[in-house]
C-alpha cells in the first residue's frame, strides 16, 4: 500500500523543480524583455538629448551672431548721427563738403540696412525651427481645447474681418487664451465663457464674458441669487470700484496698449468677470506709433 504514496511523492518532488524552472524561464524571459524595453527606451532618450544639445547650441550661435550685428549696426547708427550733425555744420560755410559727408552718410545707412536684414534672416530662421506661431484661425483649437477641459465657448463675430499682421493675431490670440484659462481656473468645470469679435471700421473689440462666479458657488452648493450665499450689496458696490490684478491681467494690458488698444477687465457681481481689448485703429496700427501707412499714396 505504501508504493502508490511514494510514486506519488517521487511525481511531485520532480514536477516541483519542474515548475519552478518554467516560472523562472518565464521571469527571465519578462525581465530580459523589460531590460530591452529600458535600453530602447534610454538610447531613444539620449537621442533626443543630443538633438535638442544641437538645437541649443545652433540657437546660441545664431544668438550671438544677431548680437555682433546688432552691436555693428549701433555703430554704424552712431557714426551717422555723426556725420549728419557735422553735415549740419558744414552746409553753412561749405556746401561742398556737406555734399561730401551726406554721401558718406547714405552708404552708413546701406551699410546698416544690410547688417539690419541679415539679423532679420537670422532671427526669422530661428523662428522657422519651432513651433508656428497661433492666429486667429488657431482659436477654433483654442476653443476645443478650453471646451475639452470643461469649459463652455460661445463666439460672435459682428461687422466684416480684414486682414491683420501677425503680431496683432499673436496678440488677440494670447489675450482670449489667457482669459479663457481664467474662466476656467476661477469658475471651474462648467463655466460658460462667451467670446465676441465686433469688427467696426479700421477698429477691433475683443470681448470675453464668463459666469465663472455663479458657477463657483453652484459647484459649492450655494444659492447663487442675490440675498443668499452668493453675493451681497456689498459684492455689488465693490464690483463697481475694484481694479483687478494680476499678472495675467498685466500681461492681457501690455499686449493690448502694444497696438494702440484700451484694456478693461471688471466684475459683476453674483455672474463672473468680463475682459475687454478695444483696438480703435487696429486695421492701420503698425504697433509703433499708429501711423495709417495706406495713407499717403506709400507703405
Amino acid at each position: 500500500m505504501a508504493w502508490p504514496l511514494d510514486a506519488a511523492l517521487t511525481a511531485a518532488l520532480i514536477a516541483v523543480p519542474a515548475l519552478l524552472a518554467v516560472v523562472f524561464l518565464v521571469l527571465w524571459v519578462r525581465a530580459r524583455g523589460r531590460a530591452r524595453l529600458l535600453a530602447s527606451e534610454q538610447t531613444a532618450s539620449a537621442r533626443a538629448r543630443v538633438d535638442l544639445e544641437l538645437s541649443v547650441a545652433e540657437q546660441g550661435g545664431r544668438l550671438r551672431i544677431i548680437r555682433e550685428l546688432h552691436e555693428i549696426a549701433l555703430g554704424r547708427v552712431q557714426s551717422i548721427i555723426a556725420d549728419a550733425e557735422g553735415a549740419r555744420y558744414a552746409a553753412a560755410s561749405d556746401p561742398a563738403a556737406a555734399v561730401r559727408a551726406a554721401a558718406t552718410i547714405a552708404d552708413s545707412g546701406r551699410a546698416a540696412m544690410a547688417d539690419m536684414r541679415r539679423v532679420n534672416t537670422l532671427v526669422r530662421e530661428s523662428e522657422a525651427d519651432v513651433a508656428p506661431q497661433p492666429t486667429l484661425k488657431s482659436t477654433r483649437d483654442l476653443f476645443k481645447v478650453m471646451r475639452d477641459a470643461g469649459l463652455g465657448v460661445s463666439f460672435d463675430e459682428a461687422g466684416e474681418p480684414y486682414e491683420l499682421s501677425s503680431g496683432a493675431e499673436l496678440a488677440i490670440y494670447r489675450i482670449l487664451q489667457e482669459a479663457l484659462s481664467n474662466s476656467l481656473k476661477w469658475g471651474g468645470d462648467g463655466t460658460e465663457a462667451r467670446v465676441g469679435f465686433t469688427w467696426i471700421g479700421s477698429g477691433l473689440q475683443v470681448r470675453v464674458d464668463d459666469n465663472g462666479i455663479r458657477n463657483a458657488a453652484l459647484r459649492k452648493g450655494l444659492d447663487p441669487d442675490f440675498g443668499g450665499a452668493g453675493y451681497t450689496v456689498e459684492d455689488d458696490l465693490r464690483s463697481l470700484t475694484q481694479e483687478i490684478t494680476g499678472p495675467g491681467i498685466e500681461e492681457m494690458r501690455e499686449r493690448t496698449e502694444l497696438f494702440g488698444g484700451v484694456f478693461s477687465a471688471s466684475q459683476t457681481a453674483g455672474v463672473g468677470f468680463s475682459v475687454s481689448a478695444v483696438f480703435p485703429a487696429l486695421r492701420h496700427h503698425n504697433g509703433v506709433h499708429g501711423v495709417d501707412l495706406t495713407r499717403g499714396g506709400t507703405r
